[in-house]
């Protein structure tokens, strides 16, 4: 049952950030690993590209990294694996376990119908909505708990962030469909 009705739901992106090291070179980075790429005229970080999983990794001076455009766990582990054993042989001497987490999962879901986004403002608390069609054709609801972000489109698509695990993302799905089950 579960499984079935959320079918359409499909991770786009994880990000995961946390510290590695305690401090790390990036000039010196950027020039011993591959696709790493550091100009500070325009961002204080290196950025290292890697193909397999397909990511990019934000690393700061200050041990800091940032990585994103993964769309599922294991893709992270492996990720996160390459980025510390490149920058090891880097000569960087990172933790022996990184400290890192997901902080967002970004997913798209498609309701299977149309919806009245009128209707929606209409219908529902309006501290929660932002919906200004002239600038954007969706409707923002910010759910409270799970703290969840959903931008709703009249096509039925429907896309969540904020969640930090899939169930928080599932909750806050459930609890938007049961908001819009009274409207459509």
């Amino acid at each position: 049952m579960e499984g079935s009705r959320y079918e359409s739901l499909k991770i786009e992106n994880i990000v995961a950030s946390g510290v590695i090291a305690d401090t790390i070179d990036l000039g010196e980075v950027s020039k011993k690993i591959p696709n790493c790429e550091l100009n500070t005229k325009r961002f204080p970080g290196a950025v290292y590209r890697i193909e397999k999983p397909k990511m990019a990794t934000l690393i700061f001076s200050s041990g800091k990294v940032v990585l994103t455009g993964l769309r599922n766990r294991d893709a992270l582990y492996e990720g996160l694996n390459i980025v510390v054993s490149s920058l090891k042989e880097a000569g960087v001497d990172t933790y022996e376990v990184p400290k890192v987490g997901i902080t967002n999962i970004v997913c798209s879901y498609d309701i299977g119908r149309y919806i009245n986004l009128n209707k929606v403002v209409i219908t529902l608390n309006l501290e929660n909505i932002e919906y200004e069609p002239e600038q954007f054709p969706g409707l923002v609801y910010r759910i409270k708990d799970p703290k969840i972000v959903a931008l709703l489109f009249s096509s039925g698509k429907i896309i969540l962030t904020g969640g930090k695990n899939l169930e928080d993302i599932k909750r806050g799905l459930s609890f938007l469909e049961q908001k819009l089950e009274s409207i459509m």
